[in-house]
């Protein structure tokens, strides 16, 4: 997710943890472990009767008319012996399944789309699903807000998808859990004239009797809720890895007229992504991207490859490059090493602020240090109601997730030192790299990286209500 904001988020629209290998000490309340579904936070979405490997998903959308027509084909494996699959589809109506080149019956209900198999699915076994299913797409209600599949511009010319937490079903069936990973394909035509962008690269572009088809595909593996389609009349660049020293070539796209703003705006995406990957460890995907839609976001979204940002914040000012550095880091702590479970958001949102405060640092302006503290005071006159390693639900977005997080992470720097600090930061990415985590394996992972004393400096920021102190600096 973007910066850390309390607006409304209208239009506003992460392979299994390694087992644990050393005992956790610290005060408070226990994390809850990965198996433990007691108390999820999004109870009726996911399925834990498989594991999806691949989405290929061909969409045919009308802007004229706001219609989606669509096929998913789903490559998956059950997880246990089941007679049924269940998927989240919000709204959009199905036409058809087939499992395994066979039609089978199917109901939807409640945002789920139940498809029956025509004889039992054992343990392990892979199938393959082909969904036909069409309508009018558009947010999925939420405590946040409208999430999902929206319309951009003055038209509605254009559209944007940023599904975090829940939003993925309001355009195609998939497993909304945020630890459930896959490949993607996506062939999606639009009116000749239009671009469609997508995760990924690009892999064709053809134009035919007055219809352009634009196919992508990212090998992930990603989680549904990162998954993302853009469509409209953009204008688009790509900078070589070469010209901007980015690792990755990255791709800009943008509406006219702010070609301008962009190119300021973005001017230090590639020394970005090149300081991150240093301090964190390679880059994890095939490239980066950047798409400007037309519309005013509350904050921008990180959804994996292509960030989304709004007109909003391209004021030619760099005025919004904290939030350009947020949402690049979460390419590594978000995207590539995702989340068991929503509870442990931290993970996500706490390392891509700190990366801000890192950003600053390297521009020899603010130094983290003084950013921490100076966090840590304003954290101290509000209201000590929050635990970040289970903030609930209504608080997963909530500033002081994000900032606690961050300023987590410092006590462990000033407790670990700068060499065993990034260290840990880079092993983390490498162990995990295109999985999903949990805080306690990050407990267990920063107590064999840099050692108990630098594990308890973690604690009170991460189990505790009431605001710790750092401990002087040198």
């Amino acid at each position: 997710m973007g910066g850390r904001r309390t607006c409304s988020r209208r239009a506003l629209l992460a392979a299994a943890v390694l087992p644990l290998t050393a005992a956790v000490t610290v005060s408070g309340p226990r994390p809850r472990s990965r198996h433990d579904r007691a108390r999820p936070y999004f109870p009726g979405h996911g399925s834990y009767g498989h594991r999806t490997l691949a989405y290929g998903l061909e969409l045919g959308y009308d802007p004229g008319t706001g219609r989606l027509d669509g096929r998913a084909r789903i490559e998956a494996v059950a997880n246990t012996a089941v007679g049924h699959v269940e998927l989240d589809l919000a709204r959009l109506e199905v036409r058809e399944a087939r499992l395994d080149d066979r039609p089978v019956a199917f109901r939807q209900r409640g945002g789920k789309l139940l498809v029956t198999a025509d004889r039992t699915l054992e343990a392990g076994r892979p199938f393959e699903l082909d969904i036909r299913y069409g309508g009018r797409p558009r947010p999925v209600s939420s405590q946040f807000g409208p999430i999902g599949w929206d319309r951009t511009g003055d038209d509605h010319d254009g559209t944007l998808v940023a599904s975090q937490p829940v939003g993925a079903p309001s355009w195609f069936p998939c497993n909304d859990r945020p630890d459930d990973k896959a490949s993607y394909t996506f062939a999606i035509t639009v009116p000749g004239g239009h671009q469609a962008l997508a995760n990924g690269s690009l892999t064709e572009h053809r134009e035919t009797g007055g219809a352009a088809r634009w196919t992508y595909h990212h090998p992930g593996p990603m989680a549904s809720y990162l998954a993302a389609v853009y469509t409209g009349r953009f204008t688009r660049e790509t900078w070589p890895a070469g010209e901007t020293g980015a690792p990755v070539p990255v791709h800009i796209a943008c509406p006219a007229g702010l070609e301008g703003n962009v190119r300021h705006d973005l001017a230090r995406q590639g020394r970005i992504l090149r300081t991150f990957a240093g301090l964190f460890g390679d880059y994890p995907f095939e490239s980066y991207g950047v798409v400007v839609v037309d519309a005013e976001l509350a904050a921008p979204v990180e959804n994996q490859t292509l960030s989304v940002f709004g007109t909003n914040h391209m004021d030619g000012r760099r005025g919004w490059e904290t939030l350009v550095a947020h949402e690049t880091a979460h390419q590594w702590f978000g995207d590539s090493v995702g989340l068991d479970d929503w509870q442990h958001i931290w993970l996500n949102e706490g390392f891509a602020t700190y990366a801000e405060w890192l950003w600053s640092e390297h521009l020899d302006e603010d130094d983290a240090d003084t950013l921490a503290r100076r966090a840590r005071d304003e954290l101290a006159g509000r209201r000590q109601n929050l635990r970040i390693t289970d903030p609930g639900r209504r608080h997963l977005f909530d500033d002081r997730v994000y900032v606690r997080g961050a300023c987590a992470l410092h006590a462990l720097r000033l407790a670990a030192g700068d060499d065993r600090f990034f260290r840990v930061l880079r092993t983390w990415h490498e162990a995990r790299r295109g999985g999903s985590a949990d805080t306690e394996t990050f407990l267990a992972h920063t107590a064999r990286m840099a050692g108990r004393g630098a594990e308890d400096a973690l604690g009170p920021w991460l189990f505790e209500r009431r605001v710790p102190r750092f401990a002087a600096s040198g």
